[in-house]
C-alpha cells in the first residue's frame, strides 16, 4: 500500500527530499514505513531510536497502525531552550 511520508530537518536533508511515498505491505505500521524509507535512503538509519513520528498531523508511536495513503512524518530529535 502507498504511504505518503514527510521528512523534518535533517532527516529530509539525508535524504534528499521532505516528500516521498513509500510501499508497505498490509497490515503495516510506522515501524514498517521507517523499515521501508531507510532501505531507500540508509543515511536515515542511525535515527531510528531517536526519531519521533506522527500519523495524519498526530502524534503516534512507532507501533502505530497505518492505512493507505496515510501520511507519516518522522521529525528528528530537537534541542534547544
Amino acid at each position: 500500500m502507498r504511504i505518503r511520508v514527510k521528512l523534518f530537518a535533517q532527516l529530509r536533508e539525508l535524504a534528499g527530499a521532505g516528500d516521498l511515498v513509500c510501499e508497505v505491505t498490509a497490515p503495516a505500521t510506522t515501524a514498517d514505513v521507517w523499515r521501508a524509507l531507510t532501505g531507500a535512503h540508509p543515511a536515515l538509519a542511525p535515527f531510528e531510536r531517536t526519531v519521533s513520528c506522527a500519523v495524519n498531523a498526530a502524534y503516534a508511536r512507532m507501533r502505530t497502525p497505518v492505512q493507505a495513503d496515510d501520511e507519516v512524518a518522522f521529525l528528528p530529535p530537537v534541542s534547544g531552550g
